[in-house]
């Protein structure tokens, strides 16, 4: 009987520690804000060729030298 309430003792223990859950909330953070940068990233490479093709036409028409 003893044993088993050492056995007991020891699942309520097991259920009740949060040790583990800051380090669960940590890698959520984590991993939603290396989403959120990747998604930022590939918005903004999209975006870069029309952005480069619009710059190359603006320093082509330049003058120099008028």
């Amino acid at each position: 009987m003893k044993q088993l309430k050492n056995i007991a003792a020891r699942i309520s223990g097991q259920i009740t520690d949060e040790d583990g859950a800051v380090t669960v909330d940590w890698v959520v953070l984590t991993a939603s804000l290396v989403m959120l940068g990747m998604a930022s990233m590939f918005i903004v490479a999209g975006n870069i060729p029309g952005l480069t093709d619009q710059i190359s036409s603006v320093v082509a028409n330049q003058s120099v030298g008028s």
